[in-house]
């Protein structure tokens, strides 16, 4: 009978962030508006990266890479999450491990990706004549399918890893997404060596993405306060900053939610840290990253002068 009962299981229903009806129509519009500015600012990086040969660089290269990863990265989740408040948000178990799948395989490239702008600023600030030769575009490319390939390999281990617990009669995850920590929490055995592993191979991978990136950042600093020019350095500093602002909010929200212990007061704290990194940071990333930037300024009003010039001809 109970090997009748965990074949039986065939979807889980998940929980939503909240049950109260206006709260529900107020973060509808919140996400929705954030979902549609994520997806037109990144859109419109990879465009201007793809179309102008003034964007050609190695920075503008991983910047274009890192827009397309945060477009998949909240597609993955957030259209389903604005379904579930309004309705039963049911979601099979093979389409659950997908999701699981896909949103550790963009997840870690973000984190990695991160960790390899970092290290792009620090050899364009503290080596600037050999950045060209340093960052060459087969470095940057072998840069970008590393970070794929630790993607895909990290999000397989949880993936096949969560796949292989038999799960019996509570098909509720107290989450929006399918996330690994509270699918595990469903399972019909004992899971403490599967909570153990997923903590020490997810910290390990965020603490060294992290760590990498801020010793990167630390030799940026370290470099710019032997700079004379207060102008030059309150420009380097400001930059910095704005990009310290996003990776502590990527991987500090990160670190805390797999890193720490797997209970129903963690779980609601995990549903806001999963907000942040799956909603606000991929709308951001373009804003501070991009969209200051001088150059892709004058991208976008080029791309805009040819749009009125193509439209006038259009009229006539």
């Amino acid at each position: 009978m109970e090997e009748f009962n965990r074949t039986l299981l065939n979807d889980f229903i998940l929980m939503g962030i909240t049950d109260h009806p206006w709260l529900q129509k107020f973060l509808f519009s919140f996400v929705l508006l954030f979902y549609l500015l994520d997806i037109c600012g990144n859109l419109t990086i990879v465009s201007l990266v793809v179309r102008d040969p003034s964007l050609q660089s190695p920075i503008y290269f991983l910047l274009a890479n890192l827009s397309f990863v945060d477009m998949l990265f909240s597609s993955v989740t957030v259209p389903k999450m604005m379904v579930g408040f309004f309705l039963e948000n049911t979601i099979s178990v093979k389409g659950c491990i997908t999701q699981m799948f896909f949103f550790h395989v963009l997840g870690c490239i973000e984190g990695v990706l991160l960790a390899v702008m970092g290290y792009d600023r620090y050899v364009a600030v503290c080596h600037p004549l050999q950045y060209i030769i340093i960052m060459g575009r087969s470095t940057c490319i072998q840069l970008v399918l590393a970070s794929w390939f630790t993607g895909v390999t990290y999000s397989l281990f949880n993936s096949i890893m969560t796949s292989q617990l038999p799960f019996c009669n509570n098909r509720k995850v107290k989450h929006f997404l399918c996330d690994v920590k509270p699918v595990m929490k469903l399972a019909c055995k004992d899971i403490h060596v599967n909570e153990l592993t997923v903590a020490l191979v997810s910290g390990f991978l965020s603490i060294i993405d992290f760590s990498l990136t801020m010793l990167s950042y630390v030799y940026i600093i370290t470099h710019v306060l032997k700079i004379r020019s207060s102008e030059g350095r309150s420009k380097i500093f400001s930059t910095c900053s704005s990009h310290l602002i996003l990776v502590f909010l990527f991987f500090g929200t990160a670190m805390c939610t797999y890193l720490g212990p797997t209970s129903e007061t963690s779980l609601e704290k995990d549903k806001i840290a999963a907000i942040l990194f799956t909603v606000i940071t991929p709308t951001l990333n373009p804003i501070i990253y991009t969209l200051r930037n001088k150059e892709v300024r004058n991208s976008v009003r080029k791309l805009v002068k040819r749009s009125n010039i193509l439209r006038i001809l259009l009229a006539k």
